[in-house]
């Protein structure tokens, strides 16, 4: 306890070297959702092929005129009959000669409203309260004087899909870094020329690092100011483990977990969350049945022992090689993170059936991601003196409550508030809140 206690007089030391103030003179600001965090739509074509009479051509009745509708999020997912429609229409598809991904036969999808915060708002704008997800985030950034289009910005993009390892292709992954690249340009050009500051959240997070570690410096100091990670899981998760095994209905009410599960083993950028061994270590159990005790090194065994082996391929091939090749990208990092939330970190399947849900054990981290995860980054880049890095820890806060709890958002603006301050610095912090 005297410890913290000390910790906290540095940080409080520390922070009072920034100048931290409202501004009209403000950092043009982007903002990138993770998994599901914002709206798209799809379109059926005359390749599509229903599985049943309710997965027919026409359904939804609700579309545009070019036969468009919002797949992410749509509340019929909740019936048994049009959760296997979606499970269709979502899933991916691997070609081993391409080596890389596509759409579903007769499905085409599309991300809507690129370069604004309007899908990243709410999933169902029909369904306001029990589909929001940046709406208070933006809003406090707009009592800040930020305004979406001027100086405040959304990326987002089909989650469906993730990057893969150097020398592999990710068509849509990739194309969405260069879209990502094109408007932090816009936006900086549009803004007197003013470095970016860009804001993920989970596997947002992710795609950012990348976008950072794939271009050079020069372009990283010329129009980046700040990179702000908010839950980012920078080694994975021990609950996507459950996700391939069991399936998981992400908070949806009344949906059967194993009639998502096949689009879910699909997903590119599900296959990214996984648990990393350089994080998790090659001998630490992570999933245990009476036969079988799981590492994160031991993915591949795992994924054909649930049934999962097309997995195993674009996993080792693409996938693991791209989790050991991340650096620190010279740019200034915030880490803001929950702590303190039971999070799954071992998982029991007493009698080896992967179709029940198993029992948990439970450990700290922000009730998705481990703390190990989340504090991966501040491991790795701990020691390098050119990177700075701040990590925050909010007591309480989880994966999903970190874009709307008070406290949370208090802190979120106040780091916006120092970035956009002339006087602010690039101090290494670690803050415990």
């Amino acid at each position: 306890m005297k410890v913290l206690d000390i910790s906290m007089i540095i940080v409080s030391t520390a922070m009072m070297l920034y100048t931290c103030q409202s501004t009209s003179n403000l950092h043009p600001l982007i903002l990138v959702p993770g998994a599901g965090g914002n709206q798209f739509e799809a379109r059926l074509t005359k390749e599509y092929k229903p599985t049943s009479l309710v997965c027919n051509r026409w359904y939804p009745l609700k579309k545009d005129f070019e036969g468009w509708f919002r797949i992410w999020f749509d509340t019929s997912v909740l019936l048994a009959p049009f959760t296997k429609c979606f499970n269709q229409r979502m899933k991916l598809y691997y070609d081993t000669n391409l080596d890389d991904y596509y759409n579903a036969p007769g499905v085409q999808t599309r991300v809507t409203n690129f370069g604004s915060t309007t899908s990243l708002l709410y999933l169902d704008p029909n369904l306001k309260k029990i589909t929001e997800y940046m709406a208070p985030l933006v809003n406090a950034l707009q009592q800040f004087g930020y305004r979406d289009g001027r100086n405040l910005f959304g990326a987002p993009y089909d989650f469906r899909y993730g990057l893969a390892a150097e020398g592999h292709p990710s068509h849509v992954g990739t194309k969405f870094l260069m879209d990502l690249k094109e408007l932090i340009e816009t936006a900086s050009n549009s803004n007197a020329g003013k470095p970016i500051i860009l804001l993920s959240h989970s596997l947002g997070g992710l795609f950012i690092l990348q976008l950072l570690n794939r271009n050079p410096e020069s372009w990283c100091q010329k129009y980046i100011k700040h990179f702000i990670a908010l839950s980012a899981p920078w080694g994975g998760t021990v609950d996507q483990m459950v996700t391939f095994a069991s399936g998981n209905t992400l908070g949806v009410p009344l949906v059967n977990p194993l009639l998502v599960r096949e689009e879910q083993r699909s997903s590119e950028s599900n296959m990214w969350l996984l648990p990393s061994p350089k994080v998790f270590g090659t001998t630490r159990p992570l999933v245990i049945t009476p036969n079988a005790a799981y590492s994160a090194h031991d993915i591949p065994k795992f994924f054909k022992d649930i049934g999962f082996s097309q997995g195993v391929l674009p996993y080792t091939s693409r996938i693991l090689p791209l989790l050991d090749n991340s650096t620190a990208p010279q740019v200034p990092v915030t880490c803001i993170i929950g702590s303190g939330v039971k999070t799954p970190e071992t998982l029991f399947y007493g009698d080896g059936d992967f179709d029940k849900r198993p029992e948990i054990v439970y450990g700290d981290g922000d009730g998705t991601v481990n703390m190990l995860s989340l504090l991966a980054i501040e491991s790795n880049w701990g020691n390098n003196s050119h990177q700075p890095l701040k990590m925050t820890k909010l007591q309480g806060v989880s994966h999903s409550d970190i874009l709307k709890d008070d406290i949370a958002l208090e802190k979120i603006v106040e780091e916006i508030s120092c970035i956009n301050s002339e006087n602010a610095t690039g101090i290494l912090l670690v803050s415990k809140a």
